[in-house]
Order: structure tokens, then sequence, then C-alpha cells
């Protein structure tokens, strides 16, 4: 990112909030269907990119936030490194910055940490133009507030993310798929039990009455769960895995393809199979189920499930987003809420409606 494009970037900001004009962040363009429509002028991220510093021993990649996904990757796969919460790309142009603004995690999100678990730090501007840093590039406890995180998943409703730092982890030595026939509550059965042992499971799905597990790590303790566990090898192991983070999966085609509308619900773990019309895909050990529905029409019973087992409901894509795609927030969090955005962008022109209707 050189001087010049991050003073554009400011300039803009400033411009913006002096006429109040709303503004929509857009990096790939990947996750534009997530979250409220909002409207605006367009401020791309793509200048912001390249990898500013990579120090593979000390487990640490610090890059711009419009580097693509998949550069950011293969540096580090180079050295036998990841991004253990694995982003969901959803699109060749995914970056860095709108991985974090999302705060999505992938199938290993259970087993090894979320996405705000591996930010070490991060630079914003901030709705005045104000350029900020938050944290640093190394593992240390500090106290006051943790601003890094709290831009994880905000999706640009606080600042845009000019840069990042995260935390890195060793790739697996080695990595196995298991498949095993049966229905959707035995499969939460055997997950949750099974997330009770000392295996190196390393991401599990149930769908289409087919349960998938994946171990990942040092060798012995791989054949030893595979022993342990039984099932069958899976052939495409490789590649099913991406194809449920990304959502190529054909269990989400129709929503992709803009014919029905898919929900996220996160609630607990051990909750039984979800009663409600749609397909459903089952993730994170029984936490993450994604519900393939006709259309978003009638949220109600929708949410009320996911709150009545222990969690919440997002209507992750749809052809209408024009209510509200989060659950709505009690008065406390509105509050609070309404707060944060008034700190950092007091004329509430970044990604107005994103993130809640009521900024």
């Amino acid at each position: 990112m050189t001087d010049a494009a991050l003073d554009d970037l400011r300039e803009a900001i400033r411009s913006s909030a002096a006429a109040r004009q709303p503004i929509e962040i857009r990096g790939g363009g990947t996750k534009a269907f997530y979250g409220g429509a909002t409207t605006g002028t367009v401020l791309s991220t793509a200048a912001l990119s390249g990898i500013v510093d990579y120090a593979p021993t000390e487990l640490v990649i610090t890059a711009r936030a419009g580097t693509p996904l998949a550069t950011l990757e293969d540096s580090m796969h180079a050295e036998r490194q990841m991004l253990a919460f694995e982003p969901p790309r959803y699109g060749a142009g995914a970056t860095i910055g709108g991985a974090i603004a999302a705060g999505l995690s992938g199938p290993r999100r259970p087993y090894c940490g979320a996405a705000r678990d591996f930010v070490l730090g991060v630079r914003i501007v901030d709705g005045t133009g104000a350029a900020l840093a938050f944290g640093g590039r190394v593992m240390k406890n500090v106290a006051g507030f943790d601003v890094a995180r709290l831009m994880t998943g905000a999706l640009g409703t606080l600042g845009v993310l000019t840069e990042v730092s995260l935390k890195c982890l060793p790739l697996p030595r080695t990595e196995t798929t298991l498949a095993f026939e049966c229905t959707a509550d035995e499969s939460i059965r055997r997950v949750n039990e099974w997330g009770g042992r000392p295996l190196p499971l390393s991401g599990t799905y149930h769908v289409d009455g087919r349960l998938r597990v994946r171990l990942s790590g040092a060798e012995p303790a791989v054949a030893a769960a595979m022993r342990a566990l039984g099932g069958e090898t899976d052939a495409d192991g490789a590649t099913c895995w991406t194809g449920v983070r990304d959502h190529d999966h054909p269990f989400f085609d129709a929503a992709r393809a803009g014919t029905g509308a898919l929900w996220r619900l996160s609630v607990r773990s051990t909750a039984p199979h979800a009663d409600l019309p749609g397909a459903q895909l089952i993730e994170w050990g029984g936490a993450l189920r994604w519900l393939a529905a006709e259309s978003a029409d009638d949220p109600t019973p929708i949410r009320a499930w996911a709150k009545a087992n222990g969690g919440h409901a997002t209507l992750f894509r749809a052809r209408d987003r024009s209510g509200a795609a989060f659950e709505r927030l009690d008065a406390t969090m509105l509050t609070l809420h309404q707060r944060l955005k008034a700190t950092f962008d007091p004329q509430g022109i970044l990604n107005r409606g994103r993130l809640d209707p009521a900024f």
C-alpha cells in the first residue's frame, strides 16, 4: 500500500463524511450478498494489496486488506503454514480484509478457533478519515479494549480495514477424510461423542445421509483414529472440504443461483436435527446448521427454533435482502452497538444497514 493509496482512501472518506454520503466498502466483492442491503458510493480496497511482513519462525503474517486470500495462502503453504480458521472465499477474488471484516470461519473452526482468535492487530481508517492502529504483530497480553478483534465481523461498519496481522499455524503432517452412512441425528450423536475423546478431529459435516469426518495431525495419531472410528476412506476428501467452505458443494447451488434462501443456524452442538422445511447440512460437530429453504418469507419458525436450541439464525443468502439478515439486538446490545458506531463513524456513512437496519 503506497502512501498515495492510503491518502486517497482517507480523502474519499473525509469527503463522504462532510456530505453525509454513504459508502459501500468492497474488497473482492465475493461477500456482497452477506448482511443487510447497503447503498452508497463504492469504495474499493483493491489498491491496498500486498504482504507487508511474514515471519514463518514467529508464526505471524501481516498483509494489506486488499491482498487476495489465494496470494496469502500460497506464500504460507510454501512454508508449510496456514490460516487455521480456514476463511471462506466464496469466489476467486476474496481478500483477507473481506475475510476479517465478515468474521467467518471454515470447517476447522471448532477445533482450531475462530477468525477473531487469530487477529493480532489491524490498521483501519475510521468514518472521519483518521488512520488508526490497534494491536500489533506479536502475541501478548494487553489490558484494555481489544479493538482489533472488535473489527472482526463488524462488516466494515466501524472502519475500513487497511492492514491485518494474523497468527499462523503449521500445516498438518497428515490429513484424511472418513465417511459414514447415518442419519442426521446419529451423526450429531457420534460427533459429540468423538469430540470428547483425544482424537485429531479437524472437520465434520453431514448431508444427504452421509457423515464426513476429517482427521489432521501426526501420522501415528491419524492412523490410530482411523482404526478407532472405522468408516471408509473418502476418495474426495482432498476437495470436499473446500466445497463446503466456499459453498461450491451442490447443497448450496440454489442459494448461489438466487433461486432459494440459505439460513445459517448457530446452535448447541447437541441440538436435534431441525424439524424445518428445507434441506440441511450440519457442520462444526453439530453447532452449525445450514438450511436451504425455498424462500425467506417467514423467518419466525426458523429464528424460534434456533433460539429454543441455544443460538440464533442468520439469513445468509436471499433474493430479497430488505429485511434484517441478523437477529435483532435487545435494547442493551443495540445501545452498545450504537455508541460504538457513533465513536468510530459519527456520520454513519460506512456500510450503512449492513449489520443492522438501525445503523
